[in-house]
């Protein structure tokens, strides 16, 4: 198992309902999507790209969540 399967096995089993409704604020989708468009339109400094990187794996780490907390959800029915 890898790590971001251990953390997201850990997250899920916390609160799996929790994890499967939440959602980023507004405030991080809007950075991640200035950042995004800026990636396409003039490049991102390093501290940009690193930015936009963890939140690439925060991104992967919660899908994996959500998908282990749905089947937490499941096997409680």
């Amino acid at each position: 198992m890898q790590a971001y399967e251990e953390v997201a096995d850990f997250i899920a089993s916390r609160g799996p309902r929790e994890v499967v409704g939440f959602r980023p604020s507004a405030q991080a989708l809007d950075r991640v999507s200035g950042l995004l468009q800026k990636e396409k339109t003039s490049g991102l400094n390093s501290e940009e790209r690193r930015e936009l990187d963890h939140y690439e794996d925060l991104e992967l780490l919660m899908n994996l969540a959500r998908a282990r907390a749905q089947q937490l959800l499941l096997h409680e029915q």
